[in-house]
């Protein structure tokens, strides 16, 4: 089988703090939480929690009018994410010879696809009496409309699919669409992950398992403290990150940037509890990325965690990170940049494995928000990040992404030399 090199060559993004990638990732090295208090108008009881929202996002000046009306909100966030990243990569919207993009891919990840369109319809149909819904509700609704959409405005020929993996969605579409990449089934891919959550629903649901952090209107920008001994829960977010994958040789040949090189990819089910994590699953699978990646544990120097701020889910992951890395752990530098972008479920892990690519392409490293002076005994045995971190000689890093279900996903990467 062909093994080839991937390189990324593309990044995009839609995240609440508006901008691109650059202003992304220099909102996360200052340690920026975009974190707010959100109070809706939904009767009979209104939203009131901390939350991230894209306020400053309009699909219709993004996308154009016509094709932002033929999508919802968590397509909206991911093929402008998609739309940009292929900019960044230097690619035409269409080839001139539709042929060549035959086996070019889309993998997308989102673990609640078009759900806010079935929100709309249950409201329409149930609060509203209206008998019939809009015949674009199926299209709205389901789960593979970002790579539909990608693949149809791109002439991409080869394989569009979507994966939903709870938390670990788009990193595994992410690794999915590396492995094509380096197996030489596709040259170029397109991939990432998206997702909305302020579902009416989905917030209740999350609440109702009491993993949400509490916050008002003061201090909500501070509610998601992970590895904190005084974290109590997760912060719900939206947005959309993407990344093109390109065959290395394909991406040299016509002089594209190349931001960082994707080298490897792990995945294990802690088959064990449908919530409560595991850390021999987790370290299974950080091991098969750096086996995968053929990559000793030294040239690791920073790991983008999972880090939801759970009290049960933090010391695991950190526990299993102690297994892997060994004496080594206590030099690792670690962090959770969900404390700044909150959790964005399937879109999670793109929007870290894209900030673990800017780390590396930058040799920058973001912190863990809010948590100097509060680290948990728990959590001890790594180098937590408390402030941004520039100038570091970083080599590689892995970006962790553990899912409810007990599924475990693990990207690795190297930074491209600058010499």
């Amino acid at each position: 089988m062909t093994s080839r090199r991937v390189a990324i060559t593309g990044l995009g993004i839609v995240s609440p703090y508006g901008g691109g990638v650059d202003a992304f990732f220099g909102h996360l090295l200052a340690g920026r939480s975009a974190v707010r208090f959100l109070q809706t108008e939904d009767k009979p009881r209104p939203l009131a929690m901390p939350f991230v929202n894209c306020h400053d996002f309009d699909a219709n000046v993004a996308l154009g009018k016509p094709l932002a009306g033929m999508m919802e909100r968590f397509a909206h966030l991911g093929v402008s994410a998609a739309f940009d990243a292929w900019q960044d990569a230097g690619l035409e919207r269409q080839a001139a010879e539709p042929a060549l993009r035959n086996d070019w891919a889309c993998i997308w990840g989102t673990a609640l696809g078009g759900i806010l369109a079935f929100e709309k319809g249950y409201r329409d149909m149930w609060q509203n009496g209206r008998e019939r819904l809009s015949p674009l509700s199926v299209i709205f609704g389901m789960n593979n409309a970002v790579n539909a959409h990608l693949s149809i405005q791109l002439g991409l020929g080869g394989i569009s699919m979507s994966h939903t993996v709870a938390c670990a969605s788009s990193t595994v579409a992410i690794g999915e669409a590396f492995r094509r990449v380096r197996d030489g089934e596709a040259t170029v891919a397109i991939t990432g992950g998206s997702d909305a959550t302020q579902a009416y629903g989905v917030a209740k649901a999350w609440e109702a398992m009491r993993l949400v952090a509490p916050g008002n209107t003061e201090t909500a920008y501070m509610a998601c403290r992970p590895f904190s001994a005084d974290r109590a829960g997760l912060v719900l977010g939206e947005g959309g990150a993407a990344m093109v994958l390109e065959d290395w040789d394909h991406a040299v040949s016509r002089g594209a940037r190349i931001h960082a090189e994707i080298v490897g990819y792990g995945a294990s089910c802690d088959r064990s509890h449908l919530v409560r994590p595991e850390a021999d699953g987790q370290a299974r699978a950080l091991r098969a990325a750096l086996a995968d990646a053929r990559m000793d544990i030294a040239e690791v120097g920073y790991v983008n965690a999972h880090g939801t701020a759970t009290v049960e889910g933090d010391p695991v992951e950190v526990s299993a990170l102690r297994q892997v890395f060994g004496d080594r752990a206590a030099a690792l530098a670690v962090s959770a940049t969900k404390s700044m972008h909150g959790h964005l479920l399937g879109a999670a892990g793109a929007i870290e494995a894209l900030a673990t690519v800017l780390a590396l392409r930058e040799q920058a490293i973001p912190p863990t928000a809010h948590l100097q002076g509060r680290l948990d005994p728990a959590c001890e045995g790594v180098d937590h990040v408390f402030e941004g971190r520039d100038g570091m000689p970083l080599k590689a890093a892995v970006s962790n992404s553990f899912a409810f279900g007990g599924s475990n996903a693990v990207l690795a990467f190297r930074a491209v030399p600058t010499h």
